[in-house]
């Protein structure tokens, strides 16, 4: 971005003053007013030598902010829209992406994009001998379609087991980092997670499991849990990973659609100093068998007559490697579940063909490289689990396995002693961090990116772990477990602006769609296949149905149910799910929107706001679920400060119509807030939640 000093004017006076009412130094004072006045740097120069080597962690968020504005106010873009982190030379010419371009001769990122999707067949074979997927036998050609969406083939003609591509690497390199109960380091390396994964396959081939049966899995992440998921690819099964925080209810109900029999699952979870039964939670069930790790030594464990204990299971003698079964890329390898927020939750097939785009995702929009260390809290029931497991494995890279909560310090020193590099998260904990005043006291050294996914992120609170992180990237990833990946996401090849995305994810497009189906800069979001990694079946539901049917155009376009704005400086903003739409007074918003807004509100911990029928027809009200972060002002304060923020943020014709104070919001065991259930609860006319 060009520097227009004539624009830069501004009273040095009046500057002093109010960088003496953050104190500052006098040095630092003068070096501020110098920076900001030199007319030979750049605004992201300017702004970049601040962030990195004036402003430090220790200094208010709003002095961070106010600097920030104070640079790229005079320029020709919002603050909102200009970067808070540009790359340097170095970042930029070590990045994965940079490489990739100065190899085919392109300079330009956008041009690099456009090859992705101009020429398909061409990006893919690329990446796929980047990564060094291993094939049993080669594809004839990368892609074969109809213009059936049912019909998609990739690598036609090949075979293959996604499993050998994880241990294509140095076998002594570490594979997998985590922590005992004593807080002790454990690594394990390439060689020892394989013999693992190889014992787990050559017990349950004694077993008798057989090519494409499911197997259930209910566990934390742990090394096991990993072994066990990849030991089942290996031998041609299928792995059916729950989500442990689920009732018995609902994980009974998954052990039907996907038919899983035998289930691996341990005696507890462990979360904040609590041992949840977990074993006891999956035979009522009605698991038929069960293979059980025990993690408290000194308790009895009564199994039923058909279970084992993992220690009985794994077979002692086995000392050979276990070769694994050869596949076809469209076969399974992964039952996945969505959260079922609005109905029953759809079983979706990962194939073996998917985690080469979860590896891709890595490789090129988190720059994931050889010998870096990832780190997501999550586990094998929600996509980002296995998204996990092969990012990290099949790009040489090591897992970083924290066995408990990310929310307390002890999180953030594994963090600092097993030196990760990538750092996952959901919006939601960046909050909690901020607000319990955790993040300030982290050693962010190592981390060389982070990520967010999982829900809209608030730009305020991105910018606060930036600058606690002495300006690392924020990744904003967002895309589903049918995709295998994200849809939309960043890149370190391009400026990083709090809650936005640069580009739609390499090898896919997408349009933005108005409700009669024109193309706008602000709708609903539309994918356009072919694009690897999408799904083609649903085992309990029609996928055409699901994902095709009545979409606003004649046009093979994919419904993937998210609302984004295409912003002016060509960047992206994720609004939320078209379910979560709201129209209040002929004006459209979304829900995001408003929670963004009060989130900015001392006394704010959390919000939920939805849109409720009005009795008797007419415009939507506005109804605001409430988590105060104390009770040291009245709910009329509360409510008066709301609105004025809603007014002054948003539009002044957006009126609360009425607001509730609960202890929590009801979440999906993913973590999303169930919208479903505060209508319901506002239609009763009740709190208990």
């Amino acid at each position: 971005m060009t520097r227009q000093p004539q624009k830069r004017c501004m009273k040095q006076r009046d500057l002093v003053n109010q960088l003496r009412k953050f104190k500052l130094g006098p040095d630092r004072i003068e070096k501020v007013i110098s920076l900001i006045t030199d007319s030979s740097l750049s605004t992201d120069e300017c702004w970049r030598y601040l962030s990195k080597r004036i402003l430090a962690t220790t200094d208010p968020i709003q002095l961070h902010q106010y600097l920030h504005q104070k640079v790229y106010l005079p320029s020709d873009i919002t603050p909102e829209l200009a970067p808070v982190w540009v790359p340097d030379k170095d970042e930029l010419e070590q990045s994965n992406i940079y490489k990739l371009m100065h190899e085919l001769e392109m300079s330009d990122y956008q041009d690099f994009y456009n090859w992705s999707i101009s020429s398909p067949a061409d990006f893919w074979a690329r990446i796929i001998s980047d990564l060094q997927i291993f094939f049993h036998q080669a594809p004839q050609k990368i892609f074969d379609f109809s213009t059936t969406p049912s019909d998609q083939g990739w690598l036609v003609g090949s075979r293959l087991n996604i499993v050998d591509s994880c241990f294509q690497g140095d076998e002594q390199a570490v594979a997998i980092v985590t922590q005992n109960g004593d807080g002790s380091i454990i690594n394990y390396t390439y060689q020892q997670l394989e013999r693992l994964v190889n014992q787990v396959s050559h017990s349950l081939i004694k077993m008798g499991v057989e090519t494409d049966t499911p197997i259930g899995i209910i566990m934390p992440m742990t090394v096991e849990s990993i072994a066990i998921y990849l030991a089942c690819i290996k031998i041609g099964a299928v792995a059916v990973t729950i989500a442990d925080s689920f009732a018995s209810t609902e994980i009974a109900v998954r052990f039907q659609i996907a038919g899983a029999r035998l289930v691996f699952t341990q005696d507890y979870v462990h979360r904040t100093g609590k041992q949840l039964p977990l074993y006891e939670k999956v035979i009522a069930a009605q698991a038929e068998q069960v293979i059980v790790i025990k993690t408290i030594t000194d308790n009895k464990l009564f199994l039923r007559k058909k279970d084992y204990l993992w220690k009985d299971f794994l077979d002692s003698d086995f000392d050979e490697p276990h070769r694994s079964v050869s596949r076809l890329p469209s076969d399974y390898c992964n039952i996945l579940f969505s959260s079922g927020t609005t109905g029953p939750p759809k079983a979706i097939p990962w194939t073996h063909a998917t985690p080469i785009k979860s590896a891709a995702d890595a490789y090129l929009h988190h720059d994931i490289k050889v010998g870096d260390c990832l780190c997501w809290p999550t586990s094998l029931g929600w996509m980002m689990g296995p998204w996990l497991v092969f990012s990290a494995l099949i790009n040489k890279a090591r897992i970083a396995l924290y066995p408990d909560v990310a929310t307390g310090r002890n999180f953030f020193t594994f963090v600092e002693t097993t030196k990760v590099t990538m750092l996952g998260l959901v919006p939601s904990l960046v909050s909690k961090w901020r607000k319990d005043g955790l993040a300030g006291s982290v050693d962010w050294s190592s981390i060389r990116v982070f990520s967010s996914t999982g829900e809209c992120s608030n730009p305020d609170d991105m910018f606060f772990l930036m600058s606690q992180a002495n300006y690392k990237p924020i990744i904003e990833y967002c895309g589903g477990t049918e995709i295998g990946g994200g849809y939309i996401t960043g890149t370190i090849v391009q400026p990083n602006i709090p809650s936005t995305f640069s580009t739609p994810a390499l090898g896919s497009r997408f349009l933005i769609l108005d409700e009669a189906g024109k193309q706008t800069d602000e709708g609903e979001v539309f994918l356009i296949p072919p694009a690897l990694g999408l799904s083609t079946e649903l085992l309990n539901a029609d996928h055409y149905k699901a994902y095709y049917a009545s979409t606003p155009t004649d046009n093979l376009l994919r419904r993937h149910g998210d609302q984004i704005a295409h912003l002016p400086n060509g960047y992206f903003r994720v609004n939320g799910r078209v379910d979560d739409a709201m129209n209040l007074g002929g004006i459209k918003t979304n829900c995001n929107q408003i929670e963004t807004v009060l989130s900015k509100l001392d006394f704010v911990r959390e919000s939920a706001a939805i849109a409720v029928p009005a009795i008797g027809g007419g415009p939507s009200n506005l109804v605001i679920y409430l988590v105060p972060e104390s009770d040291k002002i009245s709910k009329i304060e509360m409510l008066y400060e709301m609105q004025l923020a809603i007014h002054q943020g948003l539009n002044p014709l957006f009126k609360i119509k009425d607001c509730f104070l609960v202890n929590n919001l009801p979440r999906t065991a993913s973590n999303k807030i169930m919208r479903r259930k505060l209508r319901q609860a506002y239609e009763d006319q009740s709190v208990d939640l």
